[in-house]
């Protein structure tokens, strides 16, 4: 354990990543997602992605017990439910993916998945007619790969919630339902694959102190009465994302 400690403390941009992991939690706690959109950018740029995803997931379970008493009481079960048998079956393909891809090739994947997000929403996309199950089951097993592959749990149903009719406070309350099971979901895995070392669980329980305390200040800071303020945060988040993920502001891309 010494030498895990030691390891932790000695992780390149460690102040850095414990800054940004702050400033995503304040995001988590406001709009209920955000974590990775701000976080794994960042952090690809000190550590190896498959690091990126054991620590990211890791963080995201720590910090689970200051959001989800709340989302419990407001989310939706039963659909929550659905999404996440869905994903429990695509995360290891998505672990898969990212075994086999360039780093850079996953980094453009995850700026054009924000890119579309970002899109769809702007320009006010809104479907109008009730999701069916299997429909249900095809956003929860997107997600469940794009999760694996790249750390970004949230934004295939982040976008299939923003997008649709529902109020703010239910958004908010089913995304932190179905991102809570997914991280536990692809921890599973990761420990099935040996990936989760001590070193690595060190670090993320270093990080877990400013996510945990900043997760708790920004869900003080959200009302469910402002939903177009709710909104704009949002797309300010994956603006953001989109941004700071590209490879081409990589050193030496």
């Amino acid at each position: 354990m010494p030498d895990a400690l030691s390891q932790a403390l000695a992780t390149p941009g460690l102040v850095w990543l414990m800054m940004v992991i702050g400033v995503a939690g304040v995001v988590r706690g406001f709009t209920g997602f955000g974590t990775a959109l701000v976080f794994v950018p960042v952090a690809n740029i000190f550590l190896d992605p498959k690091q990126v995803l054991v620590v990211i997931t890791l963080t995201g379970i720590a910090s689970n017990a200051v959001v989800l008493p709340r989302a419990w009481r407001q989310g939706s079960h039963g659909e929550v439910a659905t999404l996440v048998v869905a994903a429990l079956l695509t995360v290891p393909v998505g672990l898969w993916l990212l075994g086999v891809l360039d780093k850079t090739v996953v980094r453009w994947i995850i700026a054009a998945v924000g890119m579309v997000m970002l899109a769809s929403l702007i320009t006010g996309w809104r479907y109008a007619t009730e999701v069916t199950r299997p429909a249900l089951l095809a956003i929860g097993a997107a997600a469940g790969v794009v999760g694996g592959m790249t750390g970004l749990t949230g934004p295939v149903v982040i976008l299939f919630y923003l997008a649709g009719q529902a109020v703010a406070q239910s958004v908010r309350a089913n995304t932190i339902l179905f991102l809570a099971a997914l991280d536990v979901v692809i921890l599973a895995n990761l420990v099935f694959r040996g990936e989760v070392t001590w070193g690595l669980l060190v670090l993320a329980l270093i990080l877990s102190i400013p996510y945990a305390s900043a997760t708790i200040l920004g869900q003080a800071l959200f009302d469910p009465r402002h939903e177009r303020l709710y909104r704009y945060s949002a797309y300010a988040v994956i603006a953001l994302a989109v941004v700071s993920g590209l490879p081409v502001w990589d050193t030496g891309a």
